[in-house]
């Protein structure tokens, strides 16, 4: 069976902590896990030392038998320096959409109008 490193949510409502846990890829997200290698507290400030705890050793040791972690875990895994995550490129993201372009077209056409009567 697959194996993924991720995150198994717990907490209150509006109020969500996690757990960095090893689990079969077929298993419910706040269901049965195999291990837990850490926590993530969200609502710590970013540069708080306790917002993300790894067992580093644990998780070096799941990632040499095969487990995948998901986007969000690969980032603090890379932070650590305990895994690479690839960049990515994704170019239409600053381009802004169709209607913002036409109203930025509206608008230019109608300074070019008030620029010439004036």
């Amino acid at each position: 069976m697959p194996l993924k490193i991720r995150l198994s949510r717990g907490g209150a409502k509006k109020r969500p902590y996690y757990r960095i846990v090893v689990a079969e890829a077929t298993a419910p997200r706040d269901g049965r896990f195999i291990e837990k290698l850490g926590t993530y507290n969200p609502l710590l400030p970013k540069d708080h030392t306790d917002r993300v705890t790894l067992l580093e050793d644990r998780v070096k040791h799941w990632l040499s038998v095969g487990a995948q972690p998901t986007d969000r875990v690969l980032r603090f895994l890379d932070a650590r320096g305990l895994a690479k995550r690839p960049e990515r490129n994704n170019p239409n993201k600053g381009e802004p959409g169709t209607k913002a372009v036409e109203r930025a077209e509206e608008r230019r056409k109608k300074a070019e109008e008030t620029s010439e009567a004036a």
